[in-house]
């Protein structure tokens, strides 16, 4: 006796053989009968053999198109840059305190001599020395720094009747007789060739005979 089958197609127990005494599938509760013939299913074909698959060369980029730099683009405008701030660019410089200017004192001067004549006539000496006298009447001779021509009784003073130099060591003016008729220094005799210093006030008397006389002025 043939046995006994599920008739549902979507059953799990289709087509499969099931107790001789069931009247139903005991899955899906469909009634079975005693042959079912299974539904011819169509020989499966198997799909052809595929080619193998070409390999495929990777594939080039499009070549790039030329573009044109911004500088060479039309109505191109060069980039405004901000003003560099110049303080923040360099160091400060370090300060120094300016050198002071060396001290240089100031050349010094010898006051200056003056002789006033007994008739008011002052004569002065440029420079710090020269000689008291009168000028000769020779061409070629210098005068003297101290020029007496013109004074009552002019022939007692020499062409070179004395020097006077400013000593710096005595912080005064001195006087040298170089003269033939002497010269009286506060009425003392000077010994010619000796150095003598004149002081403000002094009395200069040229010649023995009392006829030229002058008061020392040093300002």
């Amino acid at each position: 006796m043939p046995a006994n089958r599920c008739p549902n197609p979507s059953c799990e127990y289709f087509n499969r053989a099931l107790p001789n005494n069931a009247k139903v599938c005991p899955w899906c509760s469909t009634p079975v009968g005693n042959v079912v013939s299974p539904t011819p299913q169509p020989p499966t074909q198997q799909p052809p053999s595929q080619p193998p698959p070409i390999q495929q060369q990777p594939s080039q980029p499009p070549p790039a198109q030329y573009q044109r730099p911004p500088t060479e683009q039309p109505n191109y405008q060069p980039p405004q840059q901000a003003p560099v701030d110049y303080s923040t660019v360099y160091q400060p410089r370090v300060s120094y305190q300016p050198t002071p200017p060396a001290y240089v004192p100031p050349p010094q001067r010898a006051p200056a001599l003056k002789l006033i004549h007994t008739t008011g006539r002052e004569f002065h000496l440029v420079g710090e020395g020269g000689y008291i006298g009168r000028r000769s009447q020779s061409p070629g001779i210098a005068p003297p720094e101290i020029d007496l021509t013109g004074i009552p009784s002019e022939g007692i003073v020499s062409r070179r009747h004395a020097r006077v130099d400013w000593d710096w060591s005595q912080n005064a003016y001195m006087i040298v007789d170089m003269s033939t008729n002497g010269i009286y220094l506060n009425n003392n005799p000077l010994t010619p060739g000796m150095q003598y210093r004149l002081l403000n006030g002094d009395v200069l008397r040229f010649g023995q005979d009392n006829l030229v006389n002058f008061t020392v002025y040093v300002v």
